[in-house]
């Protein structure tokens, strides 16, 4: 028995910030693109596996999962 037929429901707690900073997120943006605030708060969702960090160009972008 797969973890996914056991745990129907699942959701990821999202603060308000978090929420709001993860819609301005579309396609790939460089990580350096964003305020050091941001930063960090992009930081907690990739954490949280809401956000991937990718090396493209030798720059450090970001994108959103699928859920």
């Amino acid at each position: 028995m797969k973890l996914n037929e056991l745990i129907k429901d699942f959701s990821i707690y999202i603060t308000n910030e978090e929420e709001s900073l993860l819609e301005t997120i579309n396609g790939l943006i460089p990580l350096s693109s964003f305020q050091e605030r941001d930063q960090t708060i992009i930081n907690n969702l990739i954490r949280k596996s809401v956000v991937s960090k990718v090396l493209y160009n030798n720059h450090v972008m970001v994108m959103k999962n699928d859920f």
